[in-house]
């Protein structure tokens, strides 16, 4: 049943890490490199296959790694080069491979680049970052609006001229039309893949690149919608997802092929991402996987929403990879904003089941593995800037970036002798993974038996997806491969359902819920699950 020639990456089990909030090594409150290291043993005990690090290069934070003041060094407070390169041998040592971000679209404010490019119109940088006059009244150049809120420009005095930038004022757009840009970036992508890191998770590449003739985006209708801010009252038709986007992907794709078996995975937000992640990914000339927040941000989840999302990606080669976050750093937690009821753990094994038996790459954000709830973040402790300016309406994002829980009885549950950056959860400590470790019914050793089986099971890794007629809420999930079957029954619901008389229970057990019927009967619990290899 085995097939040599797929690629690592292809079904692989991803963990990312946000590195401010997994372990703190050094005492001031925040998680550095050297804490992942330290954790490395655990994290192989899960039985993933590789980790995903978010940013930990030199910035000042004002959005928290995500605004890079230089691409090839590491920020004090996680720690040195040396560091990241210790890490990178260790996890390898035991098998993982090593994502890490990539942030093309825009660069911090303090910058070298922008530094330069702010100085003058006709300097070699001048054309680095998008810069344009006001119209004759003075505004800006457009109604371009940023993600965080307010207009998408910023007046800058010594050029006469406003900059650009999708999120925050001190996130300056890069021109990536401009060839040097593109140099430059990729400059920066092969230091580290000199430096053995086995592939890229592109932030935001979708906002790499802007109209050139800066045309106005139309309005959006707010009707049923949630409205947080003016980003969300107009269709980002022209500063996001342009059409020349996938030709600098190809030369992204150039470069990881010179380094043998790469993973690149394109974080794509927008109103439709369907085409812009295909366009990504067709062929075997651009990124190898993609995936968008059609999980992350829904509010429900249901049978018609997998199938629906599952649907789109059913093996066809001019459609590419997928991959699939039900939580992450920008999102809130989906055992929160998916259940509310009195067995969280049993939901948090529904959801790390559903997740693993998805075609695709599943990405288990830190936390998943115990089932950790969205932790509520008083005002005075956020320090999110977008959750800040719009507070109470946002999107939580400080919410999933509370420290891991590691002891119980141990001060901050173990994350750091001093005081964290963010809160722990209240009822963290008692879902740490001291606790989990002694309970072989909690979430995380579920986690780990879960793991084991798609590990072993080529049709869950590789294998075609199709689904069974059934009624909400429930999903009937068949993933094949060479003479493996494998039916992955859900009931997504709040009430037990009884099975459709079409559905044939004719196989082994590989894993089910807790209180389902030896062998299993028709009736389905609330919250339950049952994969058959047949």
């Amino acid at each position: 049943m085995s097939k040599p020639e797929q690629p690592w990456w292809r079904g692989a089990v991803l963990y990312q890490i946000y590195p401010r909030s997994y372990l703190d090594t050094n005492g001031d409150g925040v998680g550095d490199l050297p804490g992942i290291t330290k954790k490395l043993d655990y994290i192989a005990s899960l039985g993933v296959d590789g980790i995903w690090i978010s940013p930990f290069f030199a910035s000042p934070m004002k959005d928290f790694g995500y605004d890079v003041s230089d691409y090839c060094s590491v920020d004090p407070v996680f720690g040195a080069l040396e560091d990241f390169d210790q890490l990178l041998d260790r996890a390898h040592g035991y098998g993982l491979k090593v994502i890490i971000d990539q942030v093309y679209a825009h660069t911090s404010d303090e910058h070298a680049w922008f530094t330069e490019s702010r100085q003058n119109r006709d300097n070699p940088k001048a054309d680095w970052y998008v810069w344009q006059d006001p119209k004759p009244d003075g505004t800006p150049p457009n109604n371009w609006q940023a993600v965080f809120g307010g207009a998408a420009w910023t007046w800058d005095a010594r050029r006469q001229q406003y900059y650009m930038h999708n999120f925050l004022p001190g996130q300056p757009q890069l021109n990536v039309h401009n060839p040097e840009v593109q140099d430059a970036l990729l400059a920066t992508a092969r230091f580290w893949l000199d430096r053995g890191v086995d592939g890229f998770r592109l932030d935001a590449i979708n906002f790499a690149m802007h109209d050139r003739d800066f045309r106005d985006n139309p309005p959006w209708d707010p009707a049923g919608r949630t409205i947080t801010r003016p980003f969300d009252l107009q269709r980002r038709e022209y500063n996001q997802s342009q059409p020349e986007v996938p030709e600098f992907l190809k030369r992204v794709r150039d470069l990881t092929d010179e380094y043998g078996d790469r993973y690149t995975v394109a974080e794509v937000a927008s109103d439709d991402p369907l085409p812009t992640m295909r366009s990504y990914t067709r062929g075997d000339d651009r990124l190898t996987a993609a995936y968008s927040f059609d999980f992350l941000y829904a509010q429900t989840l249901t049978a018609r929403r997998v199938r629906r999302s599952q649907g789109n990606w059913t093996g066809s080669l001019e459609e590419g990879w997928p991959s699939w976050e039900f939580s992450n750093h920008d999102a809130p937690r989906c055992v929160s904003r998916w259940y509310d009821g009195p067995d969280r753990p049993r939901f948090a094994k529904l959801t790390n089941a559903l997740l693993l038996c998805l075609r695709g790459n599943p990405i288990l954000y830190q936390g998943e593995e115990l089932g950790l709830t969205q932790v509520d973040v008083p005002f005075e402790a956020l320090q999110d800037p977008e959750a800040i300016a719009n507070w109470p309406r946002t999107l939580g994002r400080d919410g999933a970036r509370t420290p891991m829980p590691w002891e119980e009885n141990a001060p901050n549950a173990g994350f750091s002798q001093a005081r964290p950056w963010l809160p722990v959860g209240a009822d963290h400590p008692r879902l740490s993974v001291s606790v989990q470790e002694e309970d072989q019914d909690s979430v995380l050793n579920f986690t780990r038996r879960l793991l084991d089986i798609r590990k072993s099971s080529p049709a869950l890794k590789w294998g075609d997806v199709s689904f069974a007629e059934s009624p909400e809420p429930l999903l009937i999930m068949i993933r094949s491969f060479g003479a493996e079957v494998v039916m992955c029954v859900f009931n997504l619901g709040a009430s037990a359902v009884e099975l459709p008389e079409a559905i044939q229970l004719d196989g082994a057990v590989l894993i089910q819920s807790e209180g389902l019927d030896q062998p299993p009967g028709r009736v389905l619990p609330p919250h339950s699950f049952l994969i058959l290899r047949r």
